[in-house]
């Protein structure tokens, strides 16, 4: 393998390598000798392409292949969005070269491609791909592990580096981070209605859910959809009147509360959109009737922390869904000086913002619940939030499960949480359970009405939530392993000491390695096939809980059938 810089002639480049416990570490300097926002430059690494079969990266969502180094695989990643993790893989799962970088901050890009002259890979890890604060001296380090370990402890190791060595210490997670719980978006959109929320609070928590969300509609008069009316954060009157009460009204049915806030977007029918229309980032929004406040500004940011801060104190919340930091984007007018500012680097500002709200509010309580989403998931954000969330992909199983999965795989400790599940009433209610166990090594979150369910898909609802507390140590706490991660999963577990959960999504032999397990069937087909469970007790049930089957496992090999989104619990 070979490495030199590509680009960036501009200014004194060098590189140093050092290499601890088989890891290969590359420490890049940067210099001018005057003040400047760094232009791209990038570190390129060539090598043959032997037995690499696929890409991993937690933004590569849809195909994972490797494709040509002038078509190449991006893995682009910022503060706010992503992280800058990219992988190799063998067809048998194994790690041929995981690159990370010790910046998380700032702009950057990795790249990989095969070059079909001598069918070799370049691997290329870019730095600042947009627009930094003026600087005379920058460091980082660029960390590549070779080895030959499944692709998943690579990527463990990885994360675990993050947290011990780069600075990016993950916020405390509460036991309430922890816990199913109701999201008001899909089952209401912004057309919330008091009476009925209170009464579906009092279902849910009977179902076993602890926490709602309260989201997007509590804080404009508007249904429409659309962002044109944020800014001000005052309960709307005919939806929620007294914002106080409402919470105190949800409380009283067992559960915490969390409320929604779009944490850069200010519209132009916002009362403070006078105060803060020339403190806006160029570009952004929908450019016409919404646009993101730009955080370099120090009034912006004390806005923000304020807003926040009354909130929880006044309204007694346990929590709140910070969403769109993503949509913080330097553009257009924005790239020009303004000696308002205090802070020109987007990303520092963001980082200060964000570092100010959880102190400012883990100093009101520290159980504070705070949640993420897609794209802002990586080891920056896991300094400020607890929760991180699957983007949004209604009714999605295969989406839902794979990001979960690349989420869990990439998050350390911090609470992975599923995207709202949502099916149709007239689905079947093993299809209405499968987006259940599709995210079942997630957090479940759900955004059903209760009250308009059909009986049975209660009774799953019912079994599946609480199967998930019984068996929670081991879905969220235990070792995650998932196979083909180029093809979304074949089989997924989650192991702790002599117990595990498995999710075999198609055809595939399910190999018991534990003294207890439950697997779950996400295949399609009627049965599981089995290995290694010979003369081992166990019990079919179907997706709400009944008992079809029970017995002893009589071969090495064995076909046992169950239904869809049903469960063999083994021992």
């Amino acid at each position: 393998m070979k490495y030199y810089i590509v680009e960036g002639k501009d200014a004194d480049i060098s590189l140093s390598e050092r290499k601890e416990n088989e890891i290969l570490y590359v420490d890049l300097k940067w210099h001018s000798d005057t003040p400047k926002s760094p232009n791209r430059f990038g570190v390129r690494f060539t090598f043959p392409t032997a037995d690499i079969y696929s890409v991993f990266s937690p933004s590569m969502r849809q195909g994972r292949s490797l494709d040509r180094n002038y078509f190449p695989r991006i893995t682009d990643a910022r503060l706010a969005s992503w992280m800058p993790l990219h992988q190799l893989n063998s067809l048998s799962g194994q790690n041929r070269f995981c690159i990370t970088l010790s910046d998380a901050k700032i702009p950057t890009s990795i790249t990989s491609g095969v070059n079909e002259w001598g069918a070799t890979h370049d691997v290329t890890a870019f730095f600042f791909t947009g627009l930094t604060t003026a600087i005379t001296d920058y460091t980082a380090t660029i960390r590549i592990d070779v080895r030959n370990i499944p692709y998943y402890d690579s990527i463990y190791d990885a994360v675990a580096w993050w947290e011990k060595d780069c600075g990016y210490t993950p916020a405390f997670v509460p036991k309430d981070a922890k816990t199913p719980l109701n999201s008001l978006w899909y089952s209401y959109h912004q057309k919330l209605e008091v009476e009925s929320i209170i009464r579906e609070c009092k279902l849910t928590r009977d179902l076993g859910m602890e926490v709602v969300i309260v989201d997007d509609g509590w804080q404009t008069e508007d249904g429409n959809g659309g962002y044109a009316y944020c800014g001000d954060w005052e309960p709307a009157q005919s939806k929620v009147g007294d914002m106080k009460a409402f919470v105190q009204r949800m409380h009283e049915t067992g559960m915490k509360v969390m409320l929604w806030y779009s944490v850069p977007y200010l519209g132009i029918y916002a009362k403070n959109w006078d105060r803060f229309k020339d403190m806006i980032l160029d570009q952004t929004g929908n450019k016409e009737t919404y646009f993101s406040l730009d955080p370099r500004y120090k009034e912006v940011r004390d806005f923000l922390i304020e807003t926040y801060v009354n909130a929880v104190k006044e309204w007694k919340l346990d929590g709140l869904k910070l969403d769109f930091i993503d949509r913080f984007v330097l553009a257009g007018k924005s790239l020009e000086p303004d000696s308002r500012r205090d802070i020109e680097s987007l990303e520092d500002a963001i980082d200060l913002l964000m570092c100010d709200v959880h102190d400012a509010l883990t100093a009101i309580n520290p159980d504070i619940l705070l949640e993420f989403r897609q794209t802002y998931v990586g080891p920056c954000i896991r300094k400020y939030g607890n929760m991180l969330r699957v983007t949004d992909c209604p009714n999605d199983s295969i989406k839902n499960r794979t990001d979960s999965i690349n989420l869990r795989l990439t998050s350390g400790k911090t609470a992975v949480h599923s995207d709202m599940l949502l099916w149709h009433l007239e689905d079947p209610v093993e299809n209405a359970a499968l987006q259940f166990v599709s995210s079942i090594f997630a957090v479940p979150q759900i955004s059903m009405r209760i009250e308009a369910l059909p009986e049975d898909h209660i009774k799953m609802l019912n079994y599946y939530i609480a199967f998930w507390k019984e068996w929670k140590e081991v879905l969220i706490e235990g070792k995650l392993t998932a196979l083909n991660p180029e093809i979304n999963y074949t089989v997924a577990a989650s192991t702790l000491n002599d117990k595990s959960v498995i999710v075999p999504y198609c055809n595939v032999m399910v190999n018991l390695e534990t003294e207890v397990a439950v697997i779950l069937n996400s295949t399609g087909n009627d049965f599981v096939n089995l290995k290694g469970a010979k003369g081992k007790s166990y019990a079919v049930k179907d997706c709400m809980g009944n008992l079809l089957k029970s017995g002893i496992i009589e071969k090495e090999i064995e076909a046992v059938p169950v239904p869809l989104s049903g469960q063999i619990f083994i021992q």
